[in-house]
């Protein structure tokens, strides 16, 4: 396929994942509340007794194991947001760098659209009845996004090293 179509088609991608995005942020809470089909899939001895004994403070809410289904939901619920924007800031970047080769100005523009969108994720639950934006979930979201730009800038750096090694034997052959 041409370039300017794979431009089209990711920037399409990244567009419908931002709706996505945005449609499950305006879900209220308890439309999300996974604790019900948890509790019906796992009992809480079995869940108590993978869960690791541990209890800390999220944004100023307890999470413990002695609470095991709200526990295993925190994870669960962190780890969706590491992944929904891991997946956001590949299409971001994608797109960029289907519209322009610049690889290293590219990378880092797709992770700032992406954080923003996070920020702008966050402020825009702050209207969603039983929802709340903070700055700590913006943090959680942009694990995922600097995961995937950490893991295309390693596989960009030894693309670029691999391609370098045959020429530079060329060079030492001439």
């Amino acid at each position: 396929m041409k370039r300017k179509t794979w431009a089209y088609i990711w920037t399409a991608a990244a567009l419908i994942w931002m709706v996505v995005i945005f449609m499950k942020s305006a879900e209220p809470y308890q439309e999300q509340d996974m604790r019900p089909f948890l509790k019906n899939w796992i009992s809480e001895e079995r869940l108590t007794s993978w869960l690791p004994h541990i209890s800390f403070t999220y944004d100023g809410h307890p999470v413990t194991w002695q609470k095991p289904y709200d526990m295993l939901e925190f994870f669960i619920r962190k780890a969706g947001h590491v992944a929904e924007f891991a997946l956001l800031m590949l299409f971001v970047t994608l797109v960029l760098l289907s519209w322009r080769k610049a690889f290293y100005p590219m990378l880092c523009l797709g992770t700032l659209i992406s954080v923003g969108y996070a920020a702008t994720d966050e402020w825009h639950q702050t209207f969603v009845p039983g929802r709340t934006g903070h700055v700590v979930d913006v943090l959680v979201d942009s694990i995922g996004i600097v995961l995937v730009a950490l893991i295309w800038l390693l596989v960009h750096v030894c693309m670029t090293k691999a391609n370098l090694k045959p020429a530079a034997k060329e060079k030492e052959e001439l």
